[in-house]
């Protein structure tokens, strides 16, 4: 590919900090971090479909989940100059109520500084305390707004844990759309594991992830589209993980299903002012690139436009197996996606491998 004129940004790409880590091991129950003897290795428990004997227990912790200098190592490698980092899932959301507030200013403080150590290369999403209610969600909005190197939000599909059509969102939502904090968008849980059949266990992670994470991401913002949020908070920004799951391809069916239905229409939701899966794809969403075909990209481009795409990498999973160092395949998969949908060298190229992401989140110091 093409070396990029533009600074090469990963918008997607995780770390647990120390004090994460620790936290984890401390704990007996999901989500944890504990060894499963005979192996002496430690694992990261963090789905209930991990936590038990199968071929998918748990995922094995080494540097590259919490050392902010190999993720400088990992960008190095693959060229990229700047990363907006995340907590990755389990997030906060876990946390007693009482403990919210402080957990999240010290892991988002903590994330701040580690940022700080490379100036102009790391920014990041922070993490809200979801579980500590209204008012303290708020204060960390308005605190997070004035921390250096924070760029929005990470969020899980379940908000307070009712969904992101929760009434008691739309608070939350108004006071980052004021911030002009955007929220990343990020799956958890899939599917229920019933749905995946008797011999899922066999399968390792292949069924969660590539097939529940993606429809979770879908039926989520589908939610919020039905509950008529991005009318409430017009100018609420979001990015989603994936490519934004299966949205963009099913955006034309969700939209046709909502105007035959008749439900719908009797509740007066399908009149004037209504903004459609197109709007809110178009108007409300990015999409990061983390979809790793030329086909998936491309109806994630159409859906929302050349210039709401951001390269991404998913950085510290999928890791190649058996392999050290190099350049991984599931990072190059993405470079070479983008090169095939827009053409390798092109501006627009040029905007999903960076551009994008430095005028929307403004990534200069």
């Amino acid at each position: 590919m093409s070396l990029s004129k533009s600074p090469l940004v990963d918008i997607h790409t995780h770390v647990y900090p120390p004090s994460y880590i620790t936290l984890l091991k401390s704990r007996t129950s999901i989500p944890y971090i504990r060894t499963f003897p005979p192996s002496t290795s430690h694992r990261l428990v963090i789905l209930p479909a991990e936590d038990t004997e199968s071929t998918s227990r748990g995922r094995p912790v080494g540097p590259e989940y919490y050392s902010i200098d190999e993720k400088i190592k990992f960008m190095d490698v693959h060229g990229i100059d700047i990363s907006v980092i995340s907590l990755a899932n389990p997030w906060l959301d876990w946390v007693d109520p009482a403990d919210a507030a402080e957990a999240a200013r010290s892991i988002n403080d903590e994330v701040d500084a580690e940022c700080a150590k490379f100036p102009g290369r790391l920014f990041a999403f922070g993490t809200l305390p979801l579980s500590g209610g209204a008012e303290v969600i708020g204060e960390e909005i308005k605190r997070l707004k004035g921390l250096k190197y924070m760029r929005g939000i990470i969020l899980g599909t379940t908000g307070l844990g009712k969904g992101l059509d929760d009434p008691e969102l739309l608070p939350i939502f108004q006071a980052l759309q004021d911030a002009k904090l955007p929220i990343f968008l990020h799956p958890h849980y899939g599917l229920p594991s019933s749905v995946w059949g008797e011999r899922a266990n066999d399968y390792g992670h292949v069924l969660p992830l590539a097939l529940g994470f993606p429809l979770e991401t879908t039926i989520a913002v589908t939610r919020m589209i039905l509950a008529g949020v991005f009318e409430k908070v017009p100018e609420l920004q979001m990015i989603l993980a994936h490519s934004g799951g299966t949205l963009p391809f099913l955006a034309g069916r969700i939209e046709s299903c909502i105007e035959h239905d008749a439900h719908l229409k009797a509740e007066g939701k399908l009149g004037k002012g209504r903004k459609t899966v197109w709007d809110v794809l178009k108007t409300n969403i990015y999409l990061d690139a983390v979809v790793y075909s030329e086909v998936g990209l491309r109806a994630a481009i159409q859906a929302s436009g050349e210039d709401r795409i951001m390269f991404g990498t998913d950085n510290p999973f999928f890791p190649p197996l058996g392999e050290e160092g190099g350049k991984w395949a599931s990072v190059e998969t993405n470079y070479q996606a983008i090169a095939g949908a827009l053409g390798d060298g092109s501006e627009s190229a040029e905007g999903a491998l960076g551009g994008n992401a430095v005028r929307v989140l403004n990534l200069e110091v």
